[in-house]
């Protein structure tokens, strides 16, 4: 099989693996705020242990090959400070829906998640394409480790999306619209990208979407757990989806 159709399939497939977390929906529960508290504080916990233990270490690591150690700090700061004010923007400028949903705030939730999971996908996709055009295995991994991660970002879109509108179809629609993501950046990595994007450039744009995964985890995920008033069962699926970041380095 030729190298960038390979490296194009592991993409693909590990874009598509977002579609499992879709699947929760379809858990019969008469107490559907459970359902709702768990997941908004599993998908904080991913979203947070994603940017603190990937995003910004890898950021850091391409920076530091590029440029000197202060430059390093600054760029990756700034980077961050770029995403947190553009998830606060991208927050303001949502506009309210209530004609097509019967709860407002949770749709901008599983809408928000849709915007930086699928902002996280597109240079994931681009990374994931490079690298297993340059070795096969190390495609094969990186795979492996996407998908695991992708299947709670799946679970942090359907979730609110579903429930916020009662329908499956739209649920599933912004979800796909996540998975495809994925396969795009490698779609453009392999048109556009592959001669242009240099690491410094990813390097700011992992600590960017680092930030804008942060602000959202933070100061929308979390903060909506509250109205649930469950704060034990909040906290569990939160050190949950953290554990289950970390199972990728076991």
């Amino acid at each position: 099989m030729h190298k960038n159709i390979f490296s194009f399939l592991l993409t693909f497939l590990a874009g598509l693996s977002t579609m499992i977390g879709y699947l929760v929906i379809y858990i019969k529960k008469d107490n559907h705020d459970k359902i709702i508290s768990s997941s908004l504080a599993f998908a904080s916990g991913v979203m947070i242990s994603t940017s603190i233990l990937d995003l910004i270490p890898e950021s850091i690591k391409l920076l530091s090959k590029n440029v000197s150690h202060i430059s390093t700090i600054f760029l990756c700061f700034l980077g961050l400070l770029l995403g947190i004010i553009l998830s606060m923007i991208i927050n303001y400028y949502i506009p309210d829906t209530p004609k097509i949903t019967s709860n407002n705030t949770l749709y901008r939730v599983g809408l928000l998640s849709m915007i930086a999971i699928i902002m996280h996908n597109i240079p994931e996709g681009i990374a994931t394409f490079m690298a297993s055009t340059s070795n096969r295995t190390l495609g094969i991994s990186l795979t492996l480790a996407i998908a695991m991660h992708n299947i709670p970002e799946g679970i942090s879109i359907s979730v609110p999306i579903y429930y916020s509108t009662r329908k499956k179809k739209v649920a599933f629609i912004y979800t796909l619209i996540s998975a495809l993501s994925e396969p795009f950046g490698a779609l453009l990595a392999l048109i556009f990208l592959r001669n242009i994007i240099t690491e410094t450039i990813l390097a700011i744009t992992f600590s960017l979407i680092a930030g804008i995964m942060l602000e959202i985890s933070m100061r929308v995920l979390l903060p909506n757990t509250k109205k649930y008033h469950n704060k034990k069962r909040i906290i569990i699926f939160f050190m949950i989806g953290i554990l289950f970041m970390c199972l990728k380095y076991i």
